[in-house]
């Protein structure tokens, strides 16, 4: 018969695994809600509020929020009275930081894709080439498909990701890819029109993986998401950086 002690720890556990699960659901609930535009950069976040949202009590996503705010997606707004949670706004300083920090970190994935032996290589090539040729479609025709180009694009560069990036490359990757996300789908409306620019990149990144040449594709990688940066910067010159008024 199992004593007092045994029972007292396993319902401890019980209760620790009860809240991790509570935690996670909460973090991740709360970031698609911040990174599709539910939560709109620079809008305050109500703790009490948000629990009843989510239907869960205020403690999960009290600790939810410490996390998000250390990863860079709420900021704590202090004043003489009081201190609140705020929906990170979108700067171009802070899309600089995202951008070059994902386009670094591909490139060393890409070193390690472009080593692989030719047959694995031409695999993601065949891979790679058929989401850039329906980025290609898309652009030339123009159509309703255009609200998939952020889905293609995410897995171009995931396929990379995936095949060259070691696991901490791998958990830094996902950790900031989301926060590059929320610039995409606010001004991806306004981005569709450069299009082309980033189907011409995606070519030479591909090229260069054909070649072998672990230089030329992190240059490549690098290059994209530099240039990718610039295009969203004077988008956001044009319609302001969103919360930060």
């Amino acid at each position: 018969m199992p004593s007092q002690v045994t029972g007292n720890k396993q319902a401890h556990r019980s209760k620790v695994d009860h809240g991790g699960n509570s935690l996670r659901k909460a973090f991740y609930e709360i970031r698609q809600l911040i990174v599709h535009g539910r939560l709109s950069p620079g809008s305050w976040i109500v703790e009490a509020d948000l629990a009843r949202h989510l239907s869960m009590s205020r403690t999960p996503v009290r600790s939810a929020l410490h996390l998000l705010q250390r990863e860079g997606y709420v900021l704590e707004h202090k004043n003489t009275r009081k201190s609140r949670m705020i929906v990170a706004p979108l700067t171009k300083e802070d899309a600089g930081e995202l951008y070059s920090i994902i386009g670094h970190v591909e490139g060393l994935a890409a070193r390690r894709t472009a080593a692989l032996p030719k047959a694995e290589r031409m695999k993601i090539v065949a891979k790679l080439k058929g989401y850039n040729n329906q980025l290609r479609e898309i652009l030339t025709a123009r159509d309703s498909r255009a609200a998939g180009i952020f889905d293609l694009d995410r897995s171009f560069h995931r396929t990379i990701i995936d095949s060259g990036a070691g696991p901490r490359q791998l958990a830094l990757h996902r950790s900031i890819e989301p926060q590059a996300e929320r610039y995409w789908r606010l001004y991806a409306s306004s981005i569709i029109n450069d299009l082309h620019l980033s189907v011409a990149e995606h070519d030479e990144i591909i090229a260069a993986i054909v070649a072998g040449d672990p230089d030329r594709v992190e240059r490549g990688l690098q290059t994209n998401w530099e240039n990718g940066c610039r295009r969203l910067a004077r988008v956001i010159d044009i319609f302001g950086e969103r919360g930060s008024w």
